[in-house]
């Protein structure tokens, strides 16, 4: 099957977008390709068309759930079968998916780059038949890059893996599976980087230029930026996004928002699975009334959480209430405007005297000194009860709340001690990770008759002993989908959630088991046996840092210059150094006002 066959009998369409045809042509000549395509480009037909014309499976490794769950489910409307493996998956469930894509048609498999790290899963991947390596957000492969992940930094051993396993089959089938490498925001640096990591046979870069025609970029200076945003909202129509750094900000900006008669509600990392999901639907609908007459929200107030893998074209106006930290993570979010093509701003609010002052304090919050990076390391493994020489592969449950409270320590710092300890390989530490509900039975088979119980009881905690063998001496993760067919009969494993859930608790009141409900959480998993001494080598901490200052002073450069093309600036900060003004900015505007 050719390229177009596959986009028009799979996607629908008749034409590729700039750039796609000649990325897809690249990856099915067998080369090694790093994209760069802006936000909104159509990176993922750049894999997925490919995969469908050569009727392999592809590796889709990205550091985004929502985004593989949202991948996953658009591929199977389709009749294109995919699977993914993410955190709070059972071990059946992982296995079953790798299952699925080493014997049955499968073409799409998504994964965390945390999950290379298991010996375990590499083995498995060996035995799959993979036709392509796909890399999303492929600048978190460099340390020089906006937002370094040590993980990414096994894609290129994986390779190997497969490549290994390869030699045993056919001739055809020796030579290494290729990569195909992508990203939005990329300086030069970060370009020749990503290949260098990934282990290009050859450099191939396609790039499509960064500029976005139908997006002003504006800086208004002042400092009431809740009014401001007010203001603004009234005067352009249309779909908005507004991100702040922090939660209570997000919440807080959102409800004066409404009071000023505009339709806005909040996101972050913080709300459960469904909660995100229905802010999400609520967003997505607008202009368009939602079935059974709920709401629409023409605003979401969000931290960086809120964006990622989620398609909605008609974003008029993205607004940035504080200032980013880099300029690669303000053009991917402002990005998010326009994708439709039509005319979009991407505004940024800035206090000069204010947002400077909370960009040095960020340096300080981000790299805290090294001592107190090991002391956040001891007194988290004494919180946790992880003695000297122990812990290695164990995952924890880490309330921060909990550990800065009992141990003393700023909250900010310590996230930043965790994230600079995982960098440096001593530990696994995951923000907001949706942890599955977790069941242990507490009296055994023959006492249940002595309980008194409920048909509907009875044939749960038969169910949770047929699936769940060690149920009752641990705490097991269940699965709802896996449990509400069988008690309720329903013909939708989800239209009883909280039934099964009510069901639990009656069981838990009555001490017949131990229910820990659905929750998002902390986790941290010791990669190695806790050390005596922690050294954070010099380019995880003194080289980041000073890159760090380094991007935070071109994005506070970037807000206060009122004398060159703010898309200008943009784009040569990514390499593109023969742009030409862009005539929409409120820098162009002004020297057309000054001009007449």
């Amino acid at each position: 099957m050719t390229a177009h066959e596959a986009l028009k009998t799979y996607f629908g369409y008749d034409n590729f977008r700039p750039l796609q045809e000649e990325i897809i042509q690249s990856v099915l000549d067998g080369r090694d390709t790093l994209a760069l395509m802006p936000t909104g480009g159509g990176k993922s037909l750049c894999f997925q068309v490919p995969t469908m014309a050569m009727g392999g499976l592809c590796l889709v490794i990205t550091p985004l759930i929502a985004l593989m769950k949202d991948q996953v489910e658009n591929l199977r409307r389709r009749d294109i079968r995919a699977a993914a493996i993410y955190t709070g998956m059972t071990y059946e469930q992982q296995k079953v998916a790798l299952d699925n894509c080493q014997w049955g048609p499968y073409h799409f498999i998504y994964v965390s780059p945390e999950r290379l790290e298991s010996e375990e899963f590499r083995e498995r991947l060996a035995r799959l038949p993979i036709c392509l390596i796909a890399v999303d957000e492929a600048h978190c492969i460099s340390q020089w890059g906006y937002d370094f992940r040590p993980s990414y930094l096994k894609i290129a051993e994986i390779r190997e893996v497969i490549r290994g396993e390869r030699r045993k089959g056919e001739e055809a089938m020796r030579q290494a599976v290729p990569i195909l490498a992508l990203t939005a925001t990329a300086t030069p640096d970060v370009v020749d980087d990503i290949q260098e990591r990934l282990a290009f046979r050859k450099k191939n870069v396609l790039r499509k230029s960064f500029l976005r025609q139908n997006l002003s970029y504006v800086v208004r200076q002042t400092n009431k930026k809740a009014d401001e945003i007010v203001h603004i909202l009234s005067k352009v129509p249309g779909s908005a996004i507004v991100y702040v750094r922090n939660r209570q900000r997000a919440q807080e900006l959102a409800a004066y928002l409404n009071e000023k008669g505009l339709s806005a509600d909040f996101y972050h990392a913080g709300l459960t699975s469904k909660e995100r999901a229905a802010k999400q639907e609520a967003w997505r609908a607008y202009p368009h009334p939602l079935p059974k007459g709920k709401g629409v929200t023409r605003v979401m107030v969000s931290t960086n959480a809120f964006g990622m893998g989620i398609d909605k074209p008609d974003v008029r106006m993205v607004i940035h209430h504080d200032l980013p930290d880099t300029i690669e993570a303000y053009f991917q979010e402002a990005g998010r405007a326009g994708r439709d093509e039509q005319r979009a701003f991407a505004v940024l609010l800035y206090d000069p005297a204010q947002d400077k002052a909370k960009a040095r304090k960020r340096v300080s919050d981000n790299y805290p000194p090294k001592e107190f990076v090991t002391d956040v390391y001891h007194k988290t493994c004494d919180f946790l009860g992880v003695g000297a020489g122990s812990g290695q592969g164990y995952t924890f449950m880490l309330p921060i709340n909990d550990l800065c409270r009992i141990m003393h320590l700023p909250i900010l710092q310590t996230y930043s001690a965790l994230h600079l300890l995982t960098q440096a390989g001593y530990i696994c530490f995951q923000e907001e990770q949706e942890i599955q509900p977790r069941v242990k039975i507490l009296i055994s088979q023959r006492e249940m008759n002595e309980y008194g119980l409920s048909e509907q009881q009875y044939k749960l905690l038969e169910l949770l002993m047929r699936k769940y063998s060690g149920i009752f001496t641990d705490l097991q993760y269940v699965h709802f989908d896996q449990l509400t067919t069988p008690i309720t009969n329903s013909p939708s494993p989800m239209a009883n959630r909280q039934s099964l859930h009510d069901l639990l608790v009656s069981l838990a009141q009555r001490h017949i088991i131990t229910y820990i409900p659905h929750e998002t959480a902390n986790t941290l998993t010791f990669t190695r046996e806790r050390q005596t001494d922690i050294y954070l080598p010099t380019t995880i901490y003194d080289n980041h840092r000073q890159q760090y200052i380094e991007k935070l002073k071109a994005m506070v450069e970037y807000a206060d210059n009122q004398l060159y093309c703010r898309s200008q600036l943009l784009l040569s900060y990514f390499g593109e150094t023969d742009a030409a003004t862009c005539g929409t900015c409120d820098v162009c505007r002004q020297k057309t006002k000054t001009q007449c």
